[in-house]
């Protein structure tokens, strides 16, 4: 049977030996880029040394780690890396395809394609824009907020010295800026649905929320699923550009906006080695991957097509 296969394959390559060329280029992209650089892990394990390398430093083994989980920082700032991650993964995937689906059904205008326009153009703005945009916004004495608030008698926020505004304001802004991307990739999966199915719906006297919650939704499981799950690989990722931009080094909103990857920045600048920071970029990814195994795991209990593999 073994041989079989193998002949099988071997007749498959042959006969598709142009579209497996097609391949070549993602592969060795994947190769150099993805895999290759799996061999810096040996930094966590070492007092890195770049003059020496990583075959000549010498190994400390654990001692890296310990680092890190000393304390209870570790747990404070893995929480609010957790917190912040799902909070955008919900938020993100509910608004977006909500804003799908109202764009689909107001139709194929030119005003909605406008609106499709003006959706996506945040997510072209880079985070350090964004941040210098925030200070005109959230400045304590001339910022937009705080003028709007005094206009309505109520008493100004110091934002930058109040570390509990922060974790909604970071919501907020990754919806504007994430929110009407997603919306696209839910539209493209919404127009593949066959038209039939609402025009059958309609003549059984359906109105347009039944038909929302009864075809669309059901039909778009399998793409949320997957999305989801995707999403799921980064949850123990800091958002660094993010954060970074928007508070830079303001240790009064640590107790709230500290992450993982704030946390290594700050260490890699402060104590220079790159042991350190490479065993908690190594901590994030073994944690994160083991995440998204579980959850394609239980997705595939609950639906075998919602699962990724």
């Amino acid at each position: 049977m073994k041989a079989a296969n193998r002949h099988q394959g071997a007749r498959d390559l042959l006969r598709n030996k142009y579209l497996y060329l097609l391949a070549v280029p993602a592969v060795l992209f994947s190769i150099v880029f993805s895999y290759l650089p799996l061999v810096g892990m040996a930094v966590a394990f070492q007092d890195f040394n770049p003059i020496k390398g990583i075959f000549d430093s010498p190994w400390v083994g654990f001692d890296n780690f310990r680092f890190f989980f000393r304390g209870h920082d570790w747990i404070v700032i893995t929480a609010h890396t957790v917190m912040f991650n799902l909070m955008f993964i919900v938020t993100g995937t509910i608004v977006s395809l909500a804003l799908a689906i109202m764009l689909t059904e107001l139709g194929k205008s030119a005003a909605v394609r406008t609106m499709q326009s003006v959706m996506i153009l945040p997510n072209f703005i880079s985070w350090p824009i964004i941040g210098l945009f925030s200070v005109t916004f959230f400045s304590a004495d001339t910022g937009v907020v705080n003028q709007l608030l005094s206009a309505l008698d109520m008493q100004p926020i110091n934002f930058y010295t109040d570390a509990g505004v922060w974790p909604p304001i970071f919501v907020v802004l990754n919806l504007w800026k994430t929110a009407g991307f997603g919306a696209i990739v839910y539209m493209a999966a919404i127009v593949g649905i066959d038209t039939e199915l609402y025009e059958a719906a309609r003549i059984d006297g359906a109105s347009r929320f039944q038909s929302i919650f009864r075809i669309t939704l059901p039909l778009l499981k399998g793409i949320i699923s997957m999305l989801f799950l995707l999403s799921l690989g980064n949850i123990f990722g800091g958002n660094l550009d993010m954060i970074y931009s928007l508070i830079g080094d303001n240790s009064f909103l640590f107790p709230t906006t500290d992450t993982i990857d704030t946390y290594v920045f700050r260490s890699l600048r402060t104590f220079g080695s790159l042991g350190m920071t490479q065993a908690i970029a190594l901590y994030q990814s073994v944690v994160g991957f083991i995440i998204v195994i579980a959850a394609n795991k239980f997705a595939s209990k609950l639906d075998k097509d919602s699962a990724l593999f």
